[in-house]
């Protein structure tokens, strides 16, 4: 007897509308319109002669049998959507390489770097998923990724890069103004920082350096704040403010003289976190990755901390 069962397409979005009880949810992340989805769905009502919902003017809800179809549907999506990840690594060194990674590090460290990695292995083809949320490499979302942490993540193998620290910085006028002598003399100007967490950790802040430079009880709450951290950099270049960020971010900057760095305070982000290069355990004997890993390397061996300029 033959077996007739809907088709891929058709199943992703009863698993979305599923997933939301809303077909006008379901459309946005499928990619219809909300009748379209509405259609599909009675379309598979029909093939399969069952109700999957129970309408009311004011409610959805999946039927018993809709249950049962997509607890069975989220299932094998999923598992199709691994497999797929796991051919593409056993296919290993065809296509670009997907990697993903965060907006800071990918516009204050990593692009300016990349015509070097382009020279140096042109037969390597990069391409970048920039976000901030973390992808699921052991499903195929991406075959590496640049990640802040700890280096642990499960189903993985992560190389550590780099540690980082914050330091004051800005434009090199303000430093030759001849008002910034000491650290406490910062408090008479406009300070910026990053305002967010990294492993429900919070990102330290104007307080957590004026702590460490021996100024106590300082109040951050009248400091500007940015979730990204290139627009921290880009106001301090512009000489509006004095920016609080990651030595290792601005390292070209401060080599071409666009930023200074202000007195010898660093404060470090955590001890147990870094920059890390991770990709799914066994993946790292991919020609692709391992040309990335060891250009990494070789680009934080070569990289000198900027000296420490002090406005004095």
């Amino acid at each position: 007897m033959k077996r007739v069962l809907p088709g891929t397409r058709a199943l992703r979005t009863f698993e979305a509308a599923a997933r939301h009880l809303n077909f006008t949810r379901a459309a946005d992340e499928v990619g219809l319109s909300a009748a379209a989805v509405s259609h599909q769905i009675r379309e598979m009502e029909d093939q399969l002669d069952i109700v999957l919902f129970a309408r009311t003017s004011r409610s959805m809800r999946l039927t018993p049998a809709g249950e049962r179809l997509y607890q069975a549907t989220s299932a094998a999506l999923e598992s199709l959507h691994r497999a797929a990840g796991e051919a593409r690594r056993l296919q290993g060194g065809a296509g670009p390489l997907r990697l993903t990674l965060g907006p800071r590090f990918a516009t204050n460290w990593l692009l300016p770097r990349l015509p070097a990695f382009q020279a140096a292995y042109p037969g390597v083809r990069l391409s970048f998923d920039v976000t901030d949320e973390l992808r699921d490499l052991d499903a195929g979302d991406a075959d590496a990724a640049i990640r802040f942490g700890a280096g642990r993540y499960r189903g993985t193998e992560s190389v550590r890069l780099f540690g980082t620290e914050l330091v004051a910085v800005c434009h090199p006028s303000l430093a030759a103004g001849g008002a910034l002598r000491e650290p406490r003399d910062l408090q008479g100007f406009t300070l910026c920082h990053v305002a967010c967490e990294t492993g429900g950790r919070a990102w330290p802040r104007w307080r957590d350096w004026m702590a460490a430079a021996g100024i106590a009880g300082f109040e951050d709450a009248g400091c500007m704040t940015f979730e990204d951290s290139s627009h921290v950099v880009q106001a301090a270049m512009d000489g509006g403010a004095i920016g609080l960020v990651e030595l290792p971010m601005v390292a070209r900057e401060l080599d071409e003289g666009r930023l200074v760095r202000l007195f010898g305070v660093a404060v470090p982000v955590t001890d147990d976190f870094a920059y890390h290069l991770v990709h799914p355990a066994g993946a790292g004997q991919d020609p692709r990755i391992a040309a990335l890993r060891d250009w990494l390397q070789s680009q934080v061996r070569a990289a000198m901390p900027p000296d420490t300029l002090s406005a004095a």
